[in-house]
């Protein structure tokens, strides 16, 4: 689904016709919704039959109504249910009650039987946008179709990307996605020609960066990002609404991505290639926005930091890093004292593995704590960690590194952070210690 699948939607409601005369109410609470949404008194997913909402209502209601029109609130806010976006979450033990109900016959009848409605996702994620709200309104104003015209100068933003131009660049980018999440391969430059021939004013250097920007706005949102789009973080803020309404549209997808297993045999890996010695300019951290958009969000970085499996397969490669580079060194016997030590000893030391130092390209008999954080997704992509590892990190400086594993389903390469975490990265507090003393 999409922009113009809800607009079509929103322009042929099926109103009350009696009389031969189309029924206001519908059309009016939809706009009181909009209005609302507008002026920050709905940010989250929940509409709530309130006076708020129903004064809104009756200031659209009287521009609207005819001589035959009675302001009945309650009636739109129950018959909307029938337009298949719009729905109700029935109060506690009143499911069967609800269930049975036609009509709202009076207010007291919502207040009874209904907690509050609520949209699709991808709906209520569109409805955020102040030009899609413009939009939808042309559209339920008479309840007439508005012409391509009139959609195209809604759409409009000078030279800047529209909607549906955006739109079509992140529905091209989560296609790719998938296909790297999935393992298959896919050709960029394809996907970029293909682009073209739909974005017929955007070049390809424009449709890169605009991919590019896609990428900042999933890492800011902890979400999987295609690791050949390195993060550009000055975007439209169109594109992150956009990048929104799809998250919302495909939640089944992303519970499907979210539950990718990596299988990994590191002894298949050309160890020589494994470290990448370009470290990120700057970590991004998770960015929540300001509303709930979604009901079931998935934080890809936050579940990653609780799959253990994933944790431990990325120990394990590092273990094997180590080794390999030891033996190479031509000190196994360095090799065969390096240490898991959250395996052996326990998870709460503040790092992972004791191996050992370098120093001028060659190891010494000084223990080096490791501790490693590994992601299926690019090396720009958001991790968690722990004030005790922080803590750590600080008091063991000279001693200490960070090792991020990064792109572990695919080719698994890693960068190392020397020294105290906090100078590499923004930390930001996620958690709370909670107690009664």
């Amino acid at each position: 689904m999409s922009l113009l699948h809800y607009e079509n939607r929103f322009s042929q409601l099926n109103p009350n016709r009696a009389g031969g005369k189309t029924s206001p109410h519908k059309i009016a609470m939809l706009l009181a919704v909009m209005d609302l949404i507008e002026s920050g008194h709905i940010t989250n997913n929940e509409i709530y039959y309130t006076e708020r909402l129903t004064q809104t209502f009756t200031q659209h209601f009287d521009a609207l109504k005819t001589e035959a029109d009675r302001n009945n609130a309650h009636l739109p806010f129950f018959h909307l249910r029938g337009e298949g976006f719009w729905h109700h979450q029935a109060k506690p033990g009143r499911l069967q009650a609800y269930s049975e109900l036609t009509t709202a016959s009076s207010s007291k009848k919502i207040d009874e039987n209904i907690s509050f409605a609520y949209f699709d996702d991808e709906l209520f994620e569109l409805l955020n946008n102040l030009t899609v709200r413009e939009l939808y309104k042309t559209a339920l104003y008479k309840n007439i179709t508005i012409t391509e015209n009139q959609r195209q100068t809604l759409l409009e933003v000078g030279n800047g990307w529209d909607w549906l131009e955006c739109e079509a660049c992140v529905q091209d980018y989560f296609s790719m996605l998938f296909k790297q999440i999935a393992g298959e391969k896919y050709n960029k430059a394809e996907h970029n020609r293909n682009l073209q021939l739909i974005l017929d004013k955007r070049s390809n250097g424009s449709i890169e960066f605009k991919h590019q920007n896609i990428s900042a706005i999933l890492v800011e949102l902890g979400q999987p990002y295609i690791i050949g789009y390195k993060p550009a973080f000055n975007y439209q803020s169109q594109l992150r609404d956009v990048v929104l309404a799809h998250l919302a549209a495909n939640q089944t997808d992303l519970d499907l991505l979210a539950q990718q297993q990596t299988v990994i045999q590191p002894e298949t890996f050309d160890w020589q290639a494994v470290i990448d010695n370009e470290i990120p300019e700057k970590i991004a951290i998770v960015a929540e926005p300001k509303r709930k958009y979604l009901a079931r969000k998935i934080n890809f970085a936050q579940r990653e930091a609780r799959n253990r499996n994933l944790g431990e397969n990325g120990e394990q490669f590092v273990i094997n890093f180590e080794q390999n580079r030891l033996i190479q060194a031509g000190r196994e016997d360095l090799a065969n004292e390096v240490q898991w030590s959250s395996k052996e000893r326990g998870d709460g030391l503040g790092y992972d593995i004791r191996s050992f130092i370098w120093q001028d390209d060659q190891p010494i008999e000084e223990e080096h704590f490791i501790e490693v954080k590994t992601t299926n997704s690019g090396k720009y992509f958001p991790f968690f960690i722990s004030d005790n590892e922080v803590a750590f990190s600080k008091d063991h400086a000279l001693q200490y590194s960070l090792y991020r594993v990064f792109d572990f389903k695919q080719q698994a390469r890693l960068f190392q952070l020397t020294g105290a975490v906090e100078q590499h990265v923004n930390l930001k507090a996620k958690t709370y210690r909670a107690s009664f003393s």
